[in-house]
């Protein structure tokens, strides 16, 4: 795992978990991980289906929640896996 300034592992996956059920449709759990692109398709997606692409990112929140600590970093932040 990469190691930040202070040392330690930065997961963030607590933070993106709980941004993807609450704040889901404004892409915003995908801004958080660094996806920007991503994030303004989530964004566009729920304006377009009246808030239900939303859902997408309450399910990925979900997802994120479930997974291990080194699997969410693996896969989402070294890995770099945009979609689910």
């Amino acid at each position: 795992m990469e190691n930040t300034n202070s040392g330690k592992v930065e997961n963030k996956k607590v933070v993106a978990g709980i941004l993807g059920i609450v704040l889901g449709a404004f892409g915003a759990h995908k801004f958080y991980l660094g996806y920007q692109k991503e994030g303004i398709i989530q964004l566009i997606a729920s304006v377009v289906t009246f808030g239900l692409g939303g859902m997408v990112g309450f399910v990925e929140g979900i997802i994120y929640l479930t997974k291990s600590d080194d699997e969410f970093y693996q896969t989402y932040q070294v890995g770099k896996k945009p979609w689910f």
